[in-house]
């Protein structure tokens, strides 16, 4: 092996040679024991973070706050620090809830800055979708034994069905990569959004039939439910 077949090159990649060493990281902290989200949200709108905040469906005092940022010490610093505040303070977290991942490219996006910052922050922070469903996934080895093309057409059939759900502005989603940041060691964390949670549910039930989910998933969820009470505006990503 030569000296460049040892290097490691870390970047993102899309098509026509497009290269990218950035990428936006998102991270979702849950808490329960929060009758009124008013102050929460006082709070989160006034440290002037990208996110949102949600109502947990599946527990009545219950709140998911997302952060977003290019910069993964912004998790240990800023957005800590915020959970840290009064607002939190009589609050339990959640930790099984807790998701953290990156956006990531797998070589074929036309534009991996769109596919990278625009969407993933357009899909999140869309006034118009406040329903949210929020889980982490870990594939089987099985799947990771598989050759490339094998793996693509598995994965295909998943884009493909996503899109149809997206083009028809039923579901949208936004798909992070966690492998070795996540407690629970899986490899993605997943958000579908949308105007109802009806079309998010139809559209994980309709996975439950692809090749991915029904042979190579080690694990699926847990699953946060949430509707958005606040959301930030979508920054524009530095050039």
């Amino acid at each position: 092996m030569s000296a460049d077949d040892a290097k490691v090159d870390v970047r993102e990649r899309g098509l026509k040679g497009q290269t990218s060493d950035r990428r936006l990281y998102m991270q979702l902290q849950v808490f329960t024991g929060c009758a009124d989200a008013k102050p929460v949200i006082r709070a989160v709108e006034a440290s002037r973070i990208e996110g949102a905040v949600y109502h947990d469906v599946n527990d009545p005092r219950g709140i998911g706050i997302l952060g977003i940022s290019e910069d993964a010490t912004f998790f240990a610093t800023t957005f800590r620090e915020l959970l840290n505040t009064d607002a939190f303070a009589g609050l339990t977290h959640r930790p099984q809830f807790t998701m953290f991942g990156r956006t990531y490219t797998s070589g074929f996006e036309a534009d991996i800055d769109e596919w990278l910052f625009r969407r993933p922050r357009r899909t999140a922070l869309n006034p118009a979708w406040p329903w949210a469903v929020w889980y982490p996934l870990r594939r089987n080895g099985a799947f990771s034994r598989l050759n490339a093309q094998e793996q693509g057409g598995i994965v295909k059939e998943h884009a493909v069905l996503g899109h149809a759900y997206g083009d028809a502005d039923l579901a949208h989603d936004i798909r992070l990569a966690c492998h070795g940041v996540d407690v629970n060691d899986n490899d993605f964390v997943i958000g579908l959004v949308g105007k109802d949670v009806h079309p998010l549910s139809h559209l994980v039930q309709a996975m439950r039939k692809t090749v991915q989910t029904s042979q190579y998933i080690q694990t699926l969820g847990p699953f946060f439910v949430g509707h958005a009470r606040w959301q930030s505006a979508a920054r524009v990503e530095r050039s």
